[in-house]
């Protein structure tokens, strides 16, 4: 089910869980990778074949000299062209990747037949950044369980997703911290010009108690995008964690309708 593909002598490692179903691209969020979409995948079952890759930086995949949104975008598109779906699908994607999804639906509509967004807002919510913390996280660690220890209380939840380096020296996070900030000091202006660009049908699934996407950036979200229908969930923004069988539910009743 892991395979990968060569970028520019960089690899991207992908999952493709197969099936006879029709092809849906699921692009993970931040701090994350795509085995995030495994019980999503065993859920739509042969209806749809979900592709989930680990998107540049994240998981198994190689950093990258740089995390525009073009450079994300260009390695959905060149990994949808090494599969051979030049014709469009439907993208789902998380926070960040629901970011690049409706980027990839704005700069590529040939690639995109529907958009799923979940949780990714158009406009930086005001305050603080949450991600500060990432600044003092380590990468790598000798062990796995002083990497755990190190990243304090964020350490139990990604402790599932470390990887042992190659030459068995230590352990390492499945993304960098600093390639995370640089992702994120990329979302400095609106994207609302983005986000109505395309014209596809659309889902925005929202987490009620968001921090990252306020329900009046939600709703407008909603109203200004023709064709955008609307799931709210009481939850954070970490929406397929935090409600997976919601998560679940309102993405296969909007693929049911395609």
């Amino acid at each position: 089910m892991r395979h990968e593909l060569k970028i520019d002598d960089r690899t991207l490692s992908y999952l493709d869980f197969g099936g006879p179903g029709r092809p849906l691209l699921a692009l993970h969020g931040g701090l994350s990778e795509g085995a995030a979409y495994t019980d999503l995948a065993a859920a739509l079952g042969a209806d749809w074949r979900v592709i989930a890759p680990d998107q540049r930086g994240h998981g198994d995949s190689d950093r990258a000299d740089g995390y525009s949104r073009e450079g994300y975008v260009s390695d959905a598109a060149a990994l949808l062209e090494h599969l051979g779906l030049t014709g469009p699908l439907p993208v789902l994607g998380f926070s960040l990747g629901g970011i690049n999804a409706y980027h990839l639906a704005a700069t590529r509509p040939h690639l995109v037949s529907a958009l799923i967004n979940v949780d990714a807002p158009v406009e930086r919510a005001e305050g603080p950044s949450p991600f500060a913390f990432l600044a003092r996280l380590p990468y790598t660690a000798p062990t796995r369980e002083q990497l755990i220890a190190a990243c304090g209380p964020f350490g139990p939840s990604i402790a599932p997703a470390l990887r042992q380096l190659p030459d068995g020296s230590g352990w390492r996070l499945a993304f960098h911290p600093q390639d995370t900030l640089d992702t994120i000091a990329e979302f400095r202006a609106s994207q609302w010009d983005v986000w109505t660009a395309s014209h596809c049908p659309a889902l925005l699934i929202h987490g009620r108690r968001s921090q990252a996407l306020p329900q009046e950036q939600a709703d407008a979200m909603v109203s200004r995008r023709p064709g955008t229908s609307y799931t709210s969930l009481d939850t954070e923004h970490f929406v397929p964690f935090q409600d997976p069988k919601g998560f679940i539910e309102a993405v296969a009743a909007f693929l049911a309708t395609l």
